[in-house]
Parts: structure tokens; sequence; C-alpha cells
């Protein structure tokens, strides 16, 4: 015969499994519990402590038992992060903040990395749908054009694993929770910084196969816009996903040093897609024998390891530190948790380096 506190613990553990995908937070007072197992109070709390040491609920003095969003079987207690690559610009750290806030609520960590290439993001999804981990965390792959994946991650869901985009979202899912930069806004602050500094002719250069790109392009040109300036279609480059794996890994400057020749020509500032760009582009053009700032003001996204790698230090937007990688890891828990989650967009704010010439301190940004 089953223990009495046994038993009720399994009964627990299912109204946990439920609870989860229902949104119930905490497990029902003792008082109640006992009155509906027609228990006493000593056999509750040996239940509980089950659950307790097994990670499914933590209590808090005073105020209940609460769900952890744990699954009772520890295996399915992965998150899956795919993103593009756990080696350049602002990923290894970005890992890390995720691994370090799953980790602290119970889930691990397992990394797909896609090289933002649409067919191996479909061999992962594939691989997911057959094995399914607990939870997804998907930064997408080109994300600014169709993607052909759409029908796996609609199977992915049906198979009851939480997903939460990164950076970007595709078309076709929206309602799915995306953590994401305020790019719209990002480019409208830079544009509205470099306006106040004088500048009027101003180049920019973006990457157009992921989303980020067309959003960053558009605040620019609508700040631009509103400045009654011109964004000059003559003065605008753009790059892809294929550029960026060719100067990675072989250092091919060829696009950029296009960039400079073809787009460049009267310009006093660019804007450019984020700081690993922005730092290849400066050495550029200090080969093209440009001075930086004195000929050509470079400010740019991300204020990563790259804006201070450069020889002359570059003006980025940055975030709190530690900020999207956090969010995105407490959307995934709060998913898990059966909890509502919505969509935040992480604002900027600007850090002003060498690249760009006397800073005035009364700058303010503009709204937008």
């Amino acid at each position: 015969m089953t223990v009495k506190y046994k038993f009720l613990a399994n009964q627990l553990r299912d109204q946990i499994v439920s609870g989860s995908k229902t949104g119930t937070r905490k497990l029902p007072t003792e008082a109640k519990l006992c009155k509906q197992y027609h228990v006493s109070r000593q056999t509750v709390r040996q239940a509980l402590a089950i659950l307790t040491a097994e990670g499914l609920i933590e209590t808090r003095q005073g105020s209940g038992s609460f769900i952890t969003g744990l699954s009772p079987d520890p295996a399915r207690n992965t998150i899956g992060l795919m993103i593009s690559t756990d080696q350049e610009h602002i990923y290894p750290a970005l890992i890390d903040d995720i691994r370090s806030a799953l980790s602290a609520a119970g889930f691990s960590l397992k990394i797909f990395l896609t090289e933002n290439s649409v067919c191996k993001e479909r061999q992962i999804l594939e691989e997911l749908i057959r094995s399914p981990l607990r939870g997804l965390i998907a930064e997408g792959c080109k994300s600014a054009l169709p993607n052909p994946n759409l029908d796996l991650y609609e199977t992915l869901q049906k198979s009851d694993t939480s997903l939460v985009f990164l950076h970007n979202r595709y078309q076709g899912l929206e309602s799915v929770t995306c953590i994401k930069d305020d790019n719209q806004y990002g480019g409208y602050l830079l544009g509205n910084y470099l306006h106040h500094k004088g500048h009027v002719n101003i180049g920019a250069l973006f990457k157009f196969d992921d989303l980020q790109g067309p959003e960053r392009y558009q605040g620019l040109s609508s700040s631009m816009r509103d400045l009654g300036i011109p964004l000059s279609d003559t003065h605008t480059g753009w790059f892809s996903t294929d550029d960026l794996n060719n100067l990675e890994k072989r250092q091919d400057t060829r696009f950029l040093s296009d960039f400079i020749q073809k787009k460049l020509d009267g310009c006093t500032a660019v804007v450019c897609y984020n700081d690993e760009i922005a730092y290849w582009l400066i050495r550029e053009l200090q080969y093209a024998g440009y001075t930086i700032p004195k000929d050509m003001t470079v400010v740019c996204f991300d204020n990563s390891y790259f804006s201070e790698l450069s020889r002359i230090r570059i003006t980025a937007l940055s975030h709190n530190p530690h900020e999207i990688g956090l969010q995105a890891a407490d959307a995934m828990i709060k998913k898990c948790r059966g909890l509502p989650v919505t969509s935040q967009e992480i604002p900027w704010h600007l850090i002003t380096k060498e690249s760009d010439s006397d800073i005035p301190s009364e700058y303010i940004p503009a709204s937008f």
C-alpha cells in the first residue's frame, strides 16, 4: 500500500504539470490540501517536502508553495538556444547571461548553431521535433526574408515546447514572444544625434537579410525625414550574411572598400549596423586616407568589445549590462511556468567615444 504522503506527492505532481500549462502559479494552502485529500497536516508537509526536494515547488514562508516550472522528468528541464554563432561579437556574453539565469531557475542550456543558414535551422528544428526540449530560445535565420521553416516552428509549438524569439521574429509567427532591440528608435536616435553635431550628408551601412538591418535603416531614415535632410540611396550600402562570414573567417573586406569608394563621397558621418562592422570600416577608412573623426564620424549599434578593441574607440548604442540575455531567459522561465509573457523591445542609450568629435554635453536624445 502506498504511504499516504507519497500518494499525495504523486497527485500534486499531476497538478503541477497541468498548472504549468494553464498558468496556475501556486499549490493550494496546506489547510485546503488537508481538507481536499482527507489527510493530516503532517502528511501534507511530507508530500510538499518531496516536491521541494525534486525542485518542482519552492515554499515561501507565509506565502505558500509556488510552482517552479520544472518538469518531474529532469531530462526535460533543458532549454535550447539556437543562435547564429557562439564566437563573435555579442554572443559569448549573451550566452553566459542566459545560461546563468536559467541555471538559477533549475534549467540547463543546450546550444545549437545555425551560422544564419535556413538549411541548418531546418536540421536543428527536425532534431528538436524528434527529441523535444522544454523550451527553445531562437534567433531567426535571415529573418528579413521569407522563411521555409515556419511549418517546423508550428509543429514544435504543438509538442509543448515553449518558444521565445531572440533579436528578431518571422512574418507569420508574430504571436510568438520576442525579445529584441528597439531598432527603429535606435536608428532615430543616431540620426538626431548626428544632425545635432552638424552632419547633413550621412552615409549608412546595414545588413539586409536580417530584420535588424531594415529596422535600423527605417529608424535612421525616419529621423532624417523629420529633420528635413536627405538619406540618399547613393550614400546607403547593404551587405549580406555571406559578406559577414567572409569578413569574419577570411578578413575579406572588399564590400567595405567598395562601400567607401562608391557610397561615402561627400559624407561627413556614417552609421554602421553594429560595432563589428564599424571596427572593420574604420580600418578601411584609414587605409583609404581618412582621419577619424576629423574626416569621418563613425557611429554604430551594439557596444561590444569591438567598440573598445578599435584603435579609435567607437561611439555606439548600448543596452544596460546583461539586459537582453536576462530578459530572454526570464521570458522562457515564465513560459515554462505557464505565466503570461509579452514581447519586449529593449531600449538603447548612447555611449560617446573617440570616433565622434567634440561631444556636446547638452545633447538630449530625441523622442520617437
